[in-house]
């Protein structure tokens, strides 16, 4: 099993109990697994874990996710992404938040990416069906690019790495609908701004009730990048069914 599938792991078996011995501590975890033989063998897994508590007039949310996959016994992907952020009310429905991101992926051919940041949001639409809540401010990226190696005049060449800090811009979009007391469509949205590159990313999901506790969820995560290193593909999509446990609620 490799180190960030490892310490997400770790990190869940901490953190859920922590969650689920607070009242006021709400989440789900989500469990993702498949694996095909025939002319290949695949095999693929997916962590999530989210993590939120209101306490008066601030929110905290956390999250953390892992993917692994290998095809015929070669590692195929490895992404793991961690994020938190605090939100203060300003008002009826004015917010302010502040937000941090990482995220490690061996075959995006950045060793690391970093966000740090914050601003304003707002909730758009809050009824008892579908709630829509957007938000944006200013931030730091921070991009570590890994070694790259390209054709010179038929001279296989290396780019050296490099470490990119620029000022960016993020912009979040988080829409919910409830169909009915049991199933629920989910849409998030969201965009770093930076002059070296800007990520985009878009997960939509959705979610059936099993039982109190236990969903399904089928989803489609789309993630761009506009400038990813020489050799690298800027769009990658994960089509996932998964298991969803939720507590705390």
């Amino acid at each position: 099993m490799t180190k960030p599938i490892t310490l997400f792991l770790s990190a869940s078996i901490c953190l859920v109990p922590v969650a689920v011995a607070q009242d006021d501590w709400t989440g789900e975890g989500s469990l993702s697994a498949g694996y095909t033989t025939g002319n290949t063998e695949t095999t693929d897994l997916g962590l999530a874990l989210k993590l939120n508590r209101e306490v008066g007039i601030w929110t905290y949310t956390g999250e953390a996710a892992a993917d692994y996959g290998e095809t015929d016994s070669v590692e195929t992907k490895n992404r793991f992404f961690l994020a938190g952020e605090v939100d203060r009310q300003l008002g009826d429905k004015l917010f302010g938040f502040a937000r941090t991101s990482y995220e490690k992926d061996e075959f995006s051919g950045f060793e690391s990416r970093w966000f740090a940041g914050g601003g304003l949001g707002y909730p758009v639409l809050e009824n008892e069906t579908t709630n829509w809540s957007i938000q944006g401010g200013p931030g730091i990226k921070i991009d570590e690019v890994r070694d790259t190696i390209t054709n010179v005049n038929g001279v296989p060449t290396v780019i050296p790495g490099s470490t990119e800090e620029s000022f960016s811009v993020i912009a979040n979009s988080e829409f919910a609908h409830q169909f009915n007391d049991a199933v629920s469509l989910s849409n998030s949205t969201n965009a770093i701004y930076a002059s070296e590159s800007t990520q985009f990313g878009n997960v939509i999901a959705l979610t059936a009730a099993l039982t109190d506790a236990f969903s399904a969820r089928f989803s489609f995560d789309v993630r761009h990048d506009t400038n990813p290193p020489e050799g690298f593909e800027a769009t990658d999509t994960v089509t996932r069914a998964s298991i969803v446990y939720a507590f705390g609620n």
